[in-house]
């Protein structure tokens, strides 16, 4: 057991380390060989559904790169069929679902609470129980879900979207259907997500990955009070379990996050880690926010891209990570760079 097994834990709950942990958004992924030649063979739903792919799928990273925490593999679309919503992954196309929710009769005949996933998704716990043995003692493992926002969104639009015009055309049109449909989600979410704890997520990220898409006010009314619906919930069911909440795009509204109950806020690339540290008061742990084109760069550039984004963040309450996930295409060997640094770089207090 090393010493700094467990580094990534117990950071994210405040406690002091002598140097930063890392792990990566979408560490498993496509950039490296070995998930190439398991995901050139299955499509992404019998990847992620399938344990022994899952487990295999998940490790990858850790066993390559020695990151300090293994991410589960799978999707935050992940819990819908659950709620009574289908959906797939095409390839070239990305999540697709064949038949949104664009109505209040679309969700009461259709959306259901996924109130018992271990009966509706009972790969998700021998999946996780499997790389909580695998990694006891050796690293953290992660869990995630989508956040309501987000599920919501993908669940009425269809499918990624430039504008998510139809959920925003919602918000006016027809709130209270937008409004039972979080309601609902929020309910599930919660659900899914203390299902992970329980099969051996020792800490999870809630990803807001469509939050680009809202104005302050939209968040505030839409996304936050929903967010932080699931992690109340979470916190008083497993209250040694960190969250963190991820935003993506959310830097025009950073300051409104500050007071969330998550443990940890992670920031995209878009935001300068120095002036996000003083807007949210270093009392608030961070995460990220390197951007992940920087790892095309020369080992240089990123090994100063790594000290930089430590330095800003400041020594305590810190975990690095990049602003958004790993990029397909992503040389492996930069990405080892990019771990090496985070390890080997201890910044001396000013």
């Amino acid at each position: 057991m090393g010493a700094d097994h467990d580094i990534l834990l117990r950071v994210s709950r405040g406690e002091k380390a002598d140097r930063t942990p890392v792990w990566m958004m979408r560490q498993a992924g496509r950039y490296m060989k070995a998930f190439r030649a398991i995901s050139t063979k299955y499509p992404f739903r019998q990847r992620s559904e399938t344990p022994e792919l899952a487990i295999e799928l998940s490790l990858q990273c850790w066993q390559a790169f020695g990151v300090d925490g293994v991410i589960m593999f799978s999707d935050i679309l992940t819990p819908l069929p659950g709620c009574g919503i289908e959906f797939d992954i095409l390839p070239g196309k990305g999540p697709q679902i064949a038949d949104p929710i664009r109505s209040m009769d679309d969700f009461k005949s259709r959306v259901k609470p996924l109130d018992d996933p271990a009966k509706s998704h009972p790969f998700l716990g021998e999946i996780l129980s499997s790389l909580r043995k695998e990694t006891e003692g050796k690293t953290t493992l992660i869990g995630f879900v989508g956040a309501p926002w987000t599920l919501a969104a993908y669940s009425i639009e269809g499918g990624a979207t430039k504008n998510c015009e139809i959920a925003k055309r919602m918000m006016h049109e027809s709130p209270e259907t937008l409004d039972a449909l979080l309601d609902s989600l929020t309910d599930s979410i919660v659900e899914y997500a203390s299902y992970q704890i329980r099969s051996g997520a020792q800490m999870m990220q809630l990803f807001d990955s469509w939050g680009q898409h809202l104005s302050p006010q939209q968040f505030l009314r839409f996304a936050k009070p929903f967010a932080e619906r699931v992690t109340v919930e979470l916190k008083a069911r497993h209250p040694e379990t960190p969250i963190i909440y991820f935003a993506h795009g959310s830097s025009g509204y950073l300051e409104l996050q500050k007071d969330m109950s998550a443990d940890m806020l992670s920031l995209d690339w878009r935001c300068d880690m120095k002036t996000a540290r003083q807007t949210l008061g270093h009392g608030v742990k961070v995460a990220g926010n390197v951007d992940p084109l920087i790892l095309f760069a020369g080992e240089a550039d990123i090994r100063a891209a790594v000290r930089e984004c430590i330095d800003d963040a400041g020594r305590q309450g810190h975990v690095l990570n990049l602003g958004h996930g790993i990029l397909q295409g992503t040389p492996e060997e930069n990405v080892a760079v990019f771990v090496d640094e985070a390890k080997r770089y201890v910044r001396v207090p000013a």
